[in-house]
């Protein structure tokens, strides 16, 4: 092992030594929920209402404040997903559907106006370092939220995109653990768009 190798290992295990109770609750929750959403597992719920209130608090610390709105946003569609998703008693009763080119054109255009609106409130009335990182990140997961709890395929391409954007973001934040959750998070989420896919084609036969 090289001493550049041996010194990044170091350097890995003192930032994960340093990472707070509160993170690692958080990003092991969040790491359950994403991989039992892929699943279409209606128990990626419960467990992403423990997720969300830890990066909560998290993110408020953190002076992430637009970030700590979307959990508690994640916090009311976590309920109603789970009971949009378990209303029918089988969860893979409902059907997985595709977005249409008039959804993409109001999805994009709401993460824009959003983006905006929460980057300058942001930089205008609290003390974050990242307004506008924050705004599109928060208005990205948004949209993506949505789409997940109504069964939307292509929820996952927009986790995955907002995904790669997070990885700079908490690096910026010491955030570290976070980060590679994120990380990993990117392969869970394409993951999760082929096999909605490949649900989705079987559900036309």
């Amino acid at each position: 092992m090289t001493i550049a190798a041996s010194t990044f290992i170091e350097f890995l295990a003192d930032q994960f030594v340093h990472t707070s109770s509160l993170e690692w609750l958080a990003v092991i929750a969040g790491f359950v929920c994403i991989y039992l959403a892929a699943k279409e597992s209606i128990w990626n719920w419960p467990i992403s209402l423990i997720s969300v209130t830890a990066y909560g608090f998290l993110f408020f610390k953190e002076a992430m404040y637009g970030d700590m709105t979307l959990q508690i946003y994640f916090l009311f569609t976590g309920i109603y997903g789970w009971y949009f998703w378990f209303r029918k008693k089988t969860e893979r009763q409902k059907p997985i559907t595709l977005l249409t080119r008039k959804g993409w054109l109001v999805s994009i255009a709401s993460i824009i106006i959003l983006s905006l609106l929460l980057g300058w409130f942001m930089a205008s009335y609290t003390n974050s370092t990242v307004p506008y990182a924050d705004g599109f990140c928060t208005s990205v997961s948004f949209v993506a939220q949505i789409l997940l709890t109504r069964k939307v395929l292509q929820n996952w391409l927009l986790w995955v995109f907002v995904d790669i954007c997070y990885i700079p973001l908490f690096i910026y934040k010491h955030l570290n653990l976070s980060a590679v959750l994120y990380f990993v998070l990117i392969a869970i989420a394409y993951k999760g768009y082929l096999d909605w896919r490949k649900t989705y084609r079987e559900q036309l036969n």
